[in-house]
């Protein structure tokens, strides 16, 4: 009984007409979606062709909805006008639809996507605008490609040219502004930047765009990026021809809305096409697939079908059939999982009095959450690639071909991927099945051909021609005046940086206006590292002078290519080695004799080891070995030893030590030969090790970086360190010492120590360069200024003006000549014969090992008695005679009888020996 109550009840609910809710079964025969379109606009017809081809393919598939009719009802906005087309947008959400395709437009999408979500509507929309989000509008679903991964693409063309500044121009509304700063922010991400920035309203007279373009002339960028639609598009690329902005040097990059249209429109006429000779577009990535040959074959009757017979199916095209498909599949398994279409009221569209807004005809769909929710898990092939959306709510594996316009037609040089986000000549699906490879060196495009007809890649930039004059800052030097200053006479700037500066500038293909600013007081030299600051905040356009390049300066500025090479080096007073009678010591220190001495004797003691056994010249009474240690060790100083050496490991170790000794002569003959006849100087610092042990001041220049580099990276206390302005100040302190109030040494650039040296002959250069740097000339960052001034002054260094203006400020005396001879005036020192050295040292060890292992064993063989004494008694004495010489024994005539060899001892052996011999000088004496 109860259960019938609550049956009549439920339906009496249902079937009054004043129930509080709207409600279809489950699994109704029929289900209504709608679409916001403009039918006036290419993507609008081609998107109204694709809905209708997939509903009509939708509902003759028995597979799909289980035979539940899919309609749809299409509403016409104006996306040019905003407030129509939101009136218009508002009124069509009146109708109970389970979901939206559209709208095409950013604008009119902000708008819906508020009411969608209010309405729990899902809105499958393929509005580029980056800035429509799931996060914000969650019942916003995008089945197309986002400006967010576009720009990305147009960052990476733009950074794979090396162009540094682009101007964009935008229609200013949602679509436009919102893709300029992703675009900003994409050239960010690649250290470039849109120098300017230009819009204008949909609305512009013909007058405005032209205005706009000359102002795009006067600008240094040559790299335009056009973001707006096909209508106003057309008109720029039209007006940019009258206005031979399609010329040499010029690069137009055009979104997508290019390829959208070219692609549509099966006749451009001939006089548009030529128009945009060399320009470069995109269109979002279509992998081949059934889906996408299915529907372009059927596409030319549908589009006579529909009354576009215009148009042909383009990228929004396949993304709008997908979208329906999307959304019957997903109504599919919302069916099967018992969802039930049903819309209900909504309160909050009633005043508090009670009053309607006039919008209670809006209703919400009640199971729209859950719909949502099977939209997002879709998962299959369409016409426009894999259907599937990520954790953003984007469809996957954003991909964009690049387009070339040439000739007639198009022509895709390569693609970008967001896999990997690189450009590449292979097709993007083919690298999904590999690990990403983001290195830069795999990016390739095919040869684009240019505007103006040109296969070279414009350099992307011109100085423009009413440019403001450049405000170049330049060091006003008190010393070395050579390199950069003012003259006080005429207020002009001169000196060799400005020269190489000057020359430069005259090679650029362009005229460059500047004017020199000195920095600084002229009575000191100024901080460089104020002047490099004073750029990097745009006080300076620029920084011309002998500017160091240091790891510190490049992090906030660029500099050009270094037009002189240079380096911290060391000064410090010199005196002359005196010519006495001893000058023959000279050219080895005293380690390095004590050693050569001490070898002498080690290698004749080894070799007298080694010989005095089998060897008659290495024996005899104790007094007449060592004599012949000596003698023989220190003859093969001369090569004039008459020992010989019987033994191998003797002649090993000797011819070791030969090779040692010649090295060594060799040596100390060129080097007394220098001492004899060159004057020599010497300093007390061998190098900058010296200066980090001691504790005496060092001096620098005024404004050097040096005074920070010995403090940061040598940690040389900065109280040790002294000022010092001028070359006279510098001899004076080198000549005072530290003892005396002066410094021990001073530490500058190598381009100002040359100079100095010109003029002050008792100092000289202690050691090598111990950093290795360049001057160049300072700019902001990514201005293209640096690169083509980089450029000129290679051009210079290989034509040889860079020499000739080097050697008409710079060029030396004869006191520096004299002085540049002097790098290190050391004397031979052990370190440079360690080598030789220790290989003579091991083979006597590894010689003295092989013999004593040799002896050990025969002593063990011929003795079993183990007695150090005995050992070494065996070690002495001699070598017993061969077989054969035994026989000569026996023939002489020795009376002698036999005694076994083992039981001799080697003096007893020796004894028999001198007798036989004794008598036969008895037997030929008579």
């Amino acid at each position: 009984m109860e259960i019938a109550f609550l049956t009549l009840l439920v339906l009496s609910l249902l079937l009054s007409p004043s129930g509080i809710c709207k409600s279809l079964a489950a699994g109704p025969p029929v289900v209504n979606i709608g679409s916001i379109l403009q039918f006036n606009s290419t993507t609008g017809g081609v998107a109204e062709v694709a809905i209708r081809s997939a509903l009509e393919d939708i509902n003759s598939d028995p597979t799909v909805l289980n035979g539940t009719t899919l309609k749809v009802k299409i509403k016409d906005t104006n996306c040019f006008d905003g407030f129509l087309g939101m009136v218009q947008g508002l009124q069509f959400m009146e109708t109970d639809v389970i979901a939206i395709v559209g709208p095409q437009c950013s604008t009119i999408s902000h708008i819906i996507s508020y009411v969608a979500n209010e309405l729990r509507v899902p809105l499958m929309s393929f509005a580029s605008d980056a800035t429509l989000s799931t996060i914000q509008f969650p019942f916003f679903v995008r089945t197309g490609s986002s400006d967010l991964y576009q720009m990305a693409a147009v960052a990476a063309l733009v950074d794979y040219n090396h162009w540094k500044i682009v101007t964009a121009i935008y229609i200013d509304n949602d679509y436009g502004r919102n893709g300029i700063i992703a675009l900003d922010d994409a050239l960010t991400a690649k250290r470039c930047k849109i120098s300017y920035k230009v819009s204008f309203p949909s609305n512009a007279k013909r007058s405005e765009l032209i205005n706009l373009l000359v102002s795009v002339s006067y600008m240094e960028s040559r790299v335009i990026i056009l973001h707006t639609g096909a209508e106003h598009g057309l008109k720029f690329f039209s007006m940019a021809n009258q206005l031979n902005m399609m010329g040499n040097s010029y690069v137009w990059i055009a979104t997508d809305w290019l390829s959208a249209y070219l692609d549509a429109n099966s006749s451009v006429p001939a006089d548009i096409i030529s128009g945009m000779q060399g320009v470069l577009t995109l269109r979002p990535h279509i992998p081949n697939s059934k889906m996408k040959s299915n529907l372009i074959s059927k596409w030319s009757s549908q589009s006579h079908k529909y009354n576009h017979s215009d148009l042909r199916v383009n990228t929004y095209g396949f993304y709008v059939y997908d979208s329906v498909w999307a959304l019957a599949r997903a109504l599919d398994a919302f069916f099967g999982d018992g969802g039930r279409i049903s819309f209900s009221n909504d309160s909050k569209l009633h005043d508090e009095a009670g009053e309607t807004l006039h919008l209670e005809a809006m209703s919400i769909f009640d199971m729209g959450n859950k719909l949502l929710e099977n939209i997002r898990k879709v998962n299959f092939t369409g016409a426009s690639g894999q259907v599937q959306f990520d954790a953003s709510g984007d469809l996957i594996h954003p991909a964009y071909d690049i387009i070339n316009i040439i000739r007639n037609g198009m022509r895709t040089v390569g693609f970008w991927s967001n896999y990997s986000g690189l450009l590449s000549t292979i097709s993007p699906e083919a690298l999904y099945s590999k690990p990403p490879n983001t290195s830069l060196a795999n990016q390739h495009l095919y040869d684009v051909i240019w505007p103006g007809e040109t296969a070279q890649r414009p350099r992307g930039w011109v100085f423009p021609s009413n440019a403001k004059e450049l405000k170049i800052g330049v060091p006003n030097r008190f010393s070395f005046k050579e390199f950069v200053t003012e003259d006080n006479g005429t207020g002009s700037i001169k000196g060799y940086c400005i020269d190489v500066f000057t020359q430069a500038l005259s090679l650029l293909p362009y005229p460059v206006s500047y004017k020199f600013i000195p920095f600084g007081s002229g009575t000191e030299n100024p901080n460089y590292d104020k002047l490099i600051h004073m750029v990097e905040s745009n006080e300076f356009d620029a920084a011309i002078g002998d500017i160091a390049i240091t790891m510190s300066r490049t992090v906030t500025i660029d500099f050009t290519q270094p037009f002189i090479e240079t380096g911290l080096v060391i000064l410090a007073p010199v005196k002359k080695h005196i010519k006495t009678s001893w000058a023959f010591l000279q050219p080895f220190t005293l380690e390095m004799w004590c050693v050569t001495g001490l070898f002498f004797l080690i290698v004749g003691v080894v070799v007298w080891v080694l010989e005095h056994r089998i060897n008659e010249d290495f024996r005899g009474p104790p007094s007449q070995q060592i004599i012949t240690i000596f003698w023989f060790s220190f003859s093969t100083l001369f090569f004039s030893h008459r020992e010989n050496t019987m033994s191998t490991l003797g002649r090993g170790v000797l011819l070791i030590w030969l090779f040692v000794v010649l090295i060594i002569v060799s040596s100390y003959t060129a080097s007394l030969t220098s001492i004899l006849t060159v004057q020599q100087l010497d300093t007390s610092i061998k190098g900058i090790n010296d200066l980090k042990n001691s504790d005496d001041p060092v001096g620098f220049q005024v404004g050097s970086f040096a005074q920070d580099y010995m403090v940061n990276e040598l940690n040389i206390s900065r109280s040790r360190l002294r000022a010092l302005g001028s070359p006279q100040e510098y001899a004076d302190a080198l000549q005072l010492g530290p003892k005396k109030g002066g410094v021990m040494a001073i530490v500058d650039e190598r381009p100002y120590v040359e100079l100095f040296l010109s003029t002050y002959c008792k100092i000289a250069v202690a050691g090598s360069d111990f950093t290795s740097r360049g001057w160049g000339f300072a700019f902001p960052r990514d201005s293209p200024l640096q690169v083509d001034l980089s450029t000129a002054i290679l051009s210079l260094s290989e034509n040889g003006e860079l020499q000739r203006i080097h050697d008409k400020w710079l060029k030396t005396g004869e006191c520096a000549t004299d002085n540049s001879e002097f790098v290190d005036s050391d004397q031979l020192r052990l370190e440079s014969f360690l080598g030789l050295f220790l290989i003579c040292g091991v083979a006597c060890i590894l010689a003295l090992l092989i013999y004593f292992g040799i002896m050990l064993r025969k002593y063990l063989r011929h003795d079993q008695r183990k007695s150090l004494r005995r050992f070494i008694s065996f070690v002495h004495g001699k070598d017993p005679p061969k077989n054969n010489e035994r026989r000569s024994m026996s023939l002489l005539g020795s009376s002698t009888p036999a005694t076994p060899m083992s039981s001799l001892t080697t003096l007893e052996i020796e004894r028999p020996a001198r007798e036989v011999r004794n008598g036969s000088v008895i037997e030929m004496e008579s």
